[in-house]
């Protein structure tokens, strides 16, 4: 449908990746991680440079998110769904409510389901309607999704948890662009592999006083089984000697670390205010053209990480979307698989320019208009 598609030169992006899954990490990066030779990559993580490199990485955490200083910044291999796991493990007392908006909220309730000593409750929505988490009675836990990645709904606001409760938020697709101040949560977590622009297989867990206490509480409580690595006792606990409980990828906390030098540079509102212009620009051209539509409805759950944007049926964007990629122009931009919908799934993380953005909607807006 799309094979006679050519793009001109000036609509041509910078740089082809959009998707929403592993992050556009800057060639820089690459380069300069080549540059630190044979004196990093193939060092134990236990020796100075790697604990000198994790070390800059958790206080460049501590200054964009501005934590307070008995915030502990946790660190650890297994990414965002292992984490799922370790927090039902080992900071689940006796409840969690999870507020559930699409595949990878829904992802974590069904981890702490499958715990068998505690209680979980779901308040779920449809995909693509958005979510106020609330602080519910005689739960300890209240679990939400900063930014829900499969649906593009983001938070539009954080409860007040009592003095037992902790406020938990999977941040990973929006951590460091979407809004939060990160000094209300109690566990603020992500993998890096989105806005962070790293990998995956990493995780980084913002505690604060309330949460270290609960977890360091619970490991020491026999009477639940915890595997090794996922004891919190012992990420913490290598985590103020910044270092990681088993090896790391060492060249994973390398792009963090460089991303989060990269962003400290803006400062955490500058980054908001440049991801709510992508936003801006993204929404805008879905309203401003008749074959176009935002899934997301309320513009206040609209996120500013991750554009949802449905196509008119009369036009399938499937091979539109296959062109794009077969020509290395575009990668990246299908909506997620189980949605099923005919729909842009377009990424909005800080290293996607608002110029290439542009060159995008008037590329996609030429190549659907030659077809109606």
């Amino acid at each position: 449908m799309f094979d006679d598609l050519k793009v001109p030169q000036e609509l041509m992006p910078s740089d082809p990746r959009f998707g929403s899954g592993p992050s556009l990490v800057p060639v820089d990066f690459l380069k300069s991680l080549a540059e630190t030779g044979v004196h990093l990559m193939g060092t134990s993580h236990r020796k100075k440079a790697v604990r000198d490199l994790v070390g800059e990485m958790q206080q460049g955490m501590r200054d964009y998110f501005k934590l307070p200083k008995d915030f502990t910044v946790a660190i650890g291999n297994g990414g965002a769904t292992f984490l799922f796991d370790m927090l039902a493990l080992g900071m689940v007392e006796k409840k969690a409510v999870h507020f559930v908006c699409g595949e990878f909220s829904d992802k974590w309730f069904k981890a702490s389901k499958k715990i068998p000593w505690i209680e979980t409750e779901k308040v779920e929505v449809a995909a693509g309607d958005g979510i106020t988490p609330k602080a519910v009675a005689g739960a300890d836990v209240i679990a939400c999704t900063l930014n829900e990645t499969s649906t593009g709904v983001q938070i539009d606001s954080f409860p007040t948890v009592g003095p037992d409760q902790l406020l938990m938020v999977d941040a990973t697709s929006g951590g460091g662009q979407v809004p939060c101040d990160v000094s209300k949560t109690d566990v603020y977590f992500f993998s890096p592999q989105k806005v962070f622009a790293s990998e995956g297989g990493f995780f980084v867990a913002i505690l604060s006083p309330k949460a270290r206490e609960r977890a360091l509480k619970l490991a020491a409580d026999k009477t639940r089984y915890i595997p090794d690595i996922m004891r919190w006792d012992l990420c913490i606990d290598n985590s103020d000697k910044a270092q990681t409980y088993n090896t790391p990828a060492i060249s994973t906390i390398f792009f963090l670390n460089e991303q989060v030098k990269l962003m400290n540079k803006i400062g955490y509102a500058g980054v908001q205010k440049m991801a709510q212009a992508k936003a801006d620009l993204l929404y805008g051209w879905a309203e401003s053209k008749p074959y176009l539509s935002c899934f997301i409805k309320e513009s206040k759950y609209r996120s500013v990480a991750v554009a949802t944007i449905d196509v008119d049926e009369k036009v399938d964007v499937n091979p539109l979307i296959d062109k794009l990629d077969q020509d290395k122009i575009v990668y990246g931009i299908d909506a997620y698989r189980k949605l099923g919908r005919n729909q842009f799934r377009i990424s909005l993380f800080h290293n996607i320019t608002i110029a290439d953005l542009e060159k995008l909607t008037k590329i996609l807006s030429m190549a659907i208009e030659s077809k109606l």
